[in-house]
């Protein structure tokens, strides 16, 4: 008959392990998991490899044990447990009750005491067992019962006594005896110096033991070494005492009361939906719901939009009528998918997707089984979500998402300006962008051409042919055989990234060369032999989509093509622009781009005075502010000192420090400095502004857009300084950023309405960044350039005037100003 196996992780360890071996993890408000991480995987592993029927975590509880009365350096060196560290060790005990595990510790003593005490009585109650741990110490509990299996090599390594022997040379028993002679700088066991594991093990298994060693030092053949463990008899001794384990403390617990219970799945559920383990949920099992379970009804004037997938019931009256508000989740796709059967969704209401955007800007995800788990505590995993299922859990989740979005004020932005948005991007999506196919089938077997010749002239250039794509045959070339200077490393060798072949650029025409090639490849392949391929055959039109939930500051972002990504001051960028154009021969392309939004919101929210005063005069805000900076008459400043108040001018929105600009601009370090302290002194208001901005999030967490869109910026108080600085950043940049993109929204959903008011054949088709394009008939140019115009520049009042500049054209590049 099998024996029963118990076994007992040394859980303190491994927190420590995990915690330093994986970096940088944390959920998106903060909180460090990398050693819960670790743990859990550690955890997963020897449950499904080992089966254990009983199984015991063993902690440490302080530090204060009977080692430091024997010897107060025990462990003295090493620091105190990190913050970070202390933080997660609660969360790990959590998981490990919620496993239905038995959390195993006594004051006074060590894991590894409780793990000899335990393995005692298991080998006396007829258990075998096998202790997970990577310390040499408690390779001595080995034995014919008892197995210690260390984790962290490929597959692992399991001890046996002869596993023992073969390394050590010695009994399991001898081990205490070579940490004796050795040391263990890890607990600051002393040993005796000069004194090595090699070393240590030959003396234990020439004499035995460290008493009969201790008893024929004369008897020690090299006289260097006699010396040594004369010199240190007492420290010998001493080390050995610390290193034995002490399996004989009183533990009132029996190995039999370690055996496992049924996990709490609910209880991990909210754990690592709390966490953030994606991966983790996925592996629990999954809740499998009927229809029947959620019986919330729809309320009055109320009608369910199926997530995904058709109506269910209701007729096309209901659908078309505005006044019946229209729930469901993502809603833009279902008007889509609407306006493809030749219907139109009216009313869109409120959206669930959108809803937990807004109260949380910084998850991966915002399918509706994320929201089930976050909300309602429900795992669906991977199944198959019925309209039924999807009905009921948006019933469910909107008086959630309600509440939550009144208690963090953010209601009024929801239904005034994304829920309308909805609509907008729907329309926007539907009437899709126009391509000169002919025009772009050219430039490809022109960029072809080129490509030919560049590949040419890299091989030349580098005096080899080589896979041009393969950045180690690159390294290989560029470091080994024209020895030019390796300037950063990667975890797979020295670094040929666009930032080291620029910096490499001034010491051979190679790098140049290859930085043409890169691009010229991306622009093939990213757009102009891709853009043709998303045509829809039925509109002759690309329909990308623009997301609403993308970016954590609230800007849009877009997709299938990423069109906010084109390139607008490179040649071939500039012909891809071209290869857009109007709908018919008889149409006209209107771009309206915010002139300087972003500078002109920093003016408002930071109410610095200069800054106000040089945009309400229309001056030149570069020229200015370099005026300012140089003390010098407008008309007397040149290019370069403009060019260089511009890149300050942008920079202080997203955190420039004399770092960066120095690097930009290719000047002393000292120089840029002195420039941007210049900056604050002439525009003291920014300056307040930012550290204002610090401590607001700081103390509250999140900073606030205009229209109050929410920034959370969880590592504002890390004490890694990098992280912290990046944080910083945020919290500068977020409120400026995010208030330009509720104003260019809301410009958006007014100038959409009005178009459809007057009855305008106008449509918006296009919106990036700052810029909104338009396709209408020529006849309307003069109206709907002066609706737009008035409603960009005047959707809100802001301390300063907002600028907007227009232009028409056939297409999108070759366009004049109106």
């Amino acid at each position: 008959m099998a024996h029963k196996q118990l076994v007992l992780i040394d859980a303190t360890a491994f927190c420590y392990r995990a915690f330093f071996a994986l970096k940088g993890l944390s959920t998106s408000f903060g909180q460090p998991t990398n050693a819960v991480y670790g743990f859990i995987n550690i955890l997963n592993k020897v449950l499904k490899e080992k089966k254990p029927d009983y199984l015991g975590i063993c902690f440490d509880v302080s530090r204060d044990t009977f080692r430091q009365k024997k010897f107060a350096a025990y462990k003295i060196q090493r620091a105190p447990m990190p913050d970070d560290l202390k933080s997660q060790i609660p969360l790990i005990k959590e998981v490990v009750r919620a496993f239905g595990l038995l959390i195993c510790e006594k004051e006074g003593f060590e894991a590894d005491d409780i793990i000899a005490a335990l393995a005692g009585k298991a080998k006396a109650a007829g258990l075998f067992t096998t202790i997970v741990s990577s310390d040499k110490d408690i390779l001595q509990l080995v034995d014919e019962h008892t197995l210690v299996f260390s984790p962290h090599k490929d597959e692992g390594i399991t001890y046996d006594t002869d596993k023992v022997r073969e390394r050590f040379g010695v009994q399991p028993g001898s081990i205490p005896d070579i940490l004796g002679l050795m040391g263990d700088s890890a607990d600051n066991i002393p040993g005796a110096r000069g004194i090595g594991e090699k070393t240590a093990a030959e003396l234990v298994k020439s004499f035995g033991s460290i008493e009969n060693l201790l008893r024929n030092i004369d008897k020690i053949k090299q006289e260097k070494l006699r010396s040594i463990v004369r010199e240190n008899k007492d420290n010998i001794i001493l080390s050995r005492e610390l290193a034995v384990l002490d399996g004989k403390m009183e533990l009132d617990l029996a190995p039999e009361e370690l055996v496992i219970g049924r996990p709490d799945y609910k209880e991990l559920t909210r754990l690592f939906k709390y966490l953030e383990f994606k991966r983790f949920l996925k592996g629990l099992p999954v809740e499998k719901l009927c229809p029947g379970e959620f019986t919330a009804a729809a309320g009055d004037g109320e009608m369910v939009v199926y997530a995904g997938q058709s109506l269910g019931g209701g007729d096309t009256k209901a659908l078309i009528n505005p006044q019946i508000k229209k729930i469901g989740h993502d809603l833009k796709a279902e008007k889509l998918e609407f306006i493809k059967k030749g219907l139109v969704l009216e009313g869109a209401y409120f959206d669930t997707m959108i809803a937990a955007y807004l109260l949380n800007p910084s998850k991966a995800q915002y399918q509706l089984s994320d929201l089930a788990l976050d909300y309602l505590g429900i795992n669906l995993g991977d199944q198959e979500i019925t309209k039924d299922l999807a009905f009921g859990i948006i019933l469910k989740l909107k008086p959630i998402l309600e509440n939550e979005l009144a208690e963090k004020s953010l209601a009024e932005l929801f239904y005034k300006l994304e829920m309308p948005l909805v609509e907008v991007l729907a329309d926007m999506q539907a009437c899709g962008i126009k391509l000169d196919e002919p025009a772009l089938e050219k430039l490809s077997g022109d960029i072809q051409q080129r490509l030919i010749k560049l590949i040419a002239d890299i091989y030349e250039a580098s005096g080899t042919q080589f896979n041009i794509n393969s950045p180690k045959q690159l390294g290989v070339v560029l470091f080994e055989k024209l020895k030019l200077p390796v300037i950063r490393r990667s975890k797979t060798g020295p670094s040929t990234n666009e930032e080291v072949l620029r910096e490499l650029s001034g010491r051979h025409k190679l790098p140049a060369l290859l930085l043409e090639y890169r691009q010229l490849t991306k622009l093939k392949n990213t757009y102009i032999d891709a853009l043709p391929l998303l045509v829809d055959k039925a509109t002759g039109k690309i329909h990308a989509s623009f997301n609403q939930t993308g970016t954590e500051t609230g800007r849009l972002s877009s997709s299938n093509p990423n069109l906010q990504n084109i390139p607008v001051k490179t040649d071939i960028g500039k012909l891809i622009r071209k290869a857009v154009i109007a709908y018919q021969e008889t149409d006209l392309l209107l771009a309206c781009d915010y002139s300087q939004i972003e500078l002109r919101v920093l003016a408002h929210i930071s109410k610095d005075e200069n800054l106000i005063a040089a945009f309400k005069a229309g001056k030149d805000i570069h020229r200015a502010t370099a005026a300012l900076i140089y003390g010098l008459d407008e008309k007397d400043v040149d290019d370069k000192s403009r060019d260089m108040a511009k890149r300050i001018n942008f920079g202080i929105v997203y955190g420039l420090s004399a770092y960066g600009l120095s690097r930009d601009l290719g000047i002393p370090l000292e120089e840029a400095g002195v420039f941007i302290d210049a900056y604050f002194n002439r525009y003291p208001g920014v300056k307040d502004y930012i550290d204002k901005q610090i401590n607001i999030a700081r103390e509250q967490g999140f900073v606030s857009t205009l229209l109050g869109r929410r920034r959370y910026i969880p590592e504002i108080n890390n004490k890694n300084q990098g992280i912290r600085q990046f944080a910083q950043r945020q919290a500068v940049n977020a409120p400026i950023q995010g208030s330009a993109s509720d104003l260019i929204k809301l410009a958006m959903v007014k100038i959409h309405g009005e178009l459809i008011e007057k009855k305008l054949e106008a449509k918006m088709i296009m919106q990036i960044h700052d810029e909104l394009v338009f396709n209408l008939p020529e006849r309307e140019l003069s109206q709907a350039a002066e609706l737009v115009r008035e409603r960009m520049e005047n959707v809100l009042e802001l301390d300063v005037p907002v600028k907007v500049e227009i232009k028409k054209g056939k297409n999108w590049l070759d366009m004049e100003p109106i």
